[in-house]
């Protein structure tokens, strides 16, 4: 795998994850709601924008990487087998 396809993995489980959160969240005002607990104004219909850092980005594919390479080596062969 290329660098790139590695970033867009990425990007995708981070844009997944926040997302299922922010559905947790307007499920939970959405409960709350239909209950009558909590009050639900104009401010909480905006759109929500996430900003992720490269640079964080690239903590993450240099860590990947690590563990790619370390799962290529003979080490890891030898305590697969150990396992076993």
């Amino acid at each position: 795998m290329n660098e790139e396809n590695i970033r867009d993995q990425i990007n995708q489980v981070i844009r997944d994850e926040i997302q299922q959160n922010i559905n947790e969240f307007v499920d939970m005002k959405e409960e709350e709601r239909r209950s009558g607990f909590g009050f639900i104004g104009a401010d909480d219909n905006k759109d929500l924008t996430v900003k992720i850092p490269n640079k964080e980005i690239d903590k993450i594919i240099k860590e990947y990487k690590k563990i790619k390479k370390y799962h290529k080596s003979s080490l890891f062969e030898i305590k697969k087998l150990n396992q076993k």
